[in-house]
């Protein structure tokens, strides 16, 4: 599973890519890389080393600081959002009833939400 820096150094490289109108292919070459590996940098299958992160900065034309610009603020958010769901009564009392089961009855349970929203693995 990605990292959310993963997730947002992937995005940035994304949307520079495309403002600056290259393809994944025209990218990877002008890195020395396969285009199937910027792919996975974008979509944060695969995570960029400091020395990619350099050359990606060269190549794109802008400081390697580029790619975390935001990240702080997007956390902060997440961060705020996931407080105010665990501040809800109605999540307070999912949780005291969850544990209130048994193991057996508690992993059903949890496959049972993650059947019923198909973009969580079981």
């Amino acid at each position: 599973m990605a990292d959310e820096i993963d997730v947002h150094l992937g995005r940035r490289l994304r949307r520079r890519r495309r403002l600056l109108g290259l393809t994944q292919q025209e990218l990877a070459l002008a890195c020395g890389v396969r285009f199937q590996q910027i792919q996975k940098y974008e979509c944060a299958a695969n995570r960029m080393s400091a020395a990619r992160l350099w050359q990606l900065a060269e190549v794109l034309e802008v400081q390697v600081a580029y790619f975390y610009e935001g990240f702080a603020e997007a956390k902060a958010r997440a961060r705020d959002e996931s407080g105010e769901l665990l501040a809800r009564k109605e999540t307070r009392d999912l949780i005291r009833a969850y544990y209130q089961l048994g193991e057996r009855p508690r992993r059903r349970l949890l496959d049972l939400a993650k059947s019923l929203n198909g973009d969580l693995e079981a």
